[in-house]
């Protein structure tokens, strides 16, 4: 008797927060996703990605997201994923919230990437959904360390790093839209995740699919 999601497991991953539910989207929440994107993920008259992946018309952002998440499934494997999760609040699509690594099985580390829709941003979803990523990290895999990077202008990521213990770990110079941007590197080992974990956070369905991350 064949089980749900028995040939890809990762779509049986649930992670929960207080407000929030995370998981790798099927077409139609992916389509959703997607929607969200095309609606606004910030003010035309900035870019806070070092890859400006939402400059284009909305239906062109749209389709860009929704085949960028079929190709993390696509190009998925156990040396070198990335874990696209859609972020739900009461049932409602409101960003998307990335865990990425290159052999994790011998580095034991993972990065994380993010995005709020407009109309969901300043209600503290950003903590909470990378604290839930950080979560499945530590406590389910078995994870060292993370990192991640922001823009030196973009408060907001900053301040999620820095609530969540987060150290900055260097910068580094990347080129945007045809100039050069400093980007801020940050660091956040085992221990210090401990010390400022503050979001419950729950797992369901990682041991179907614990192998698939290399861990």
């Amino acid at each position: 008797m064949t089980t749900p999601y028995e040939h890809w497991p990762l779509h049986g991953l649930r992670i929960r927060t207080p407000r929030l539910e995370l998981r790798l989207p099927d077409t139609a929440l992916t389509d959703r996703l997607a929607a969200v994107a095309a609606a606004g993920v910030h003010a035309p008259d900035r870019m806070p990605f070092s890859v400006p992946w939402t400059d284009g018309e909305p239906g062109a952002v749209a389709r860009a997201v929704f085949q960028h998440v079929l190709s993390t499934i696509a190009n998925w494997s156990t040396a070198d994923w990335a874990l696209s999760l859609a972020v739900l609040h009461d049932g409602e699509v409101v960003g998307r919230q990335d865990l990425t690594a290159r052999d994790f099985g011998v580095t034991r580390q993972v990065a994380t990437g993010s995005w709020l829709g407009l109309a969901h941003q300043r209600q503290g979803f950003g903590t909470e959904m990378r604290a839930a990523a950080l979560h499945l990290a530590f406590a389910g895999l078995g994870a060292e360390s993370a990192v991640s990077a922001a823009m030196t202008d973009n408060p907001a990521s900053l301040g999620v790093s820095r609530r969540l213990g987060y150290l900055p770990d260097g910068t580094a110079v990347a080129a945007v839209r045809g100039a050069p941007v400093l980007l801020q590197r940050l660091r956040l080992d085992r221990a210090r995740w401990e010390e400022y974990r503050r979001v419950e956070v729950s797992v369901e369905g990682l041991d179907a699919c614990r192998g698939d991350f290399g861990a």
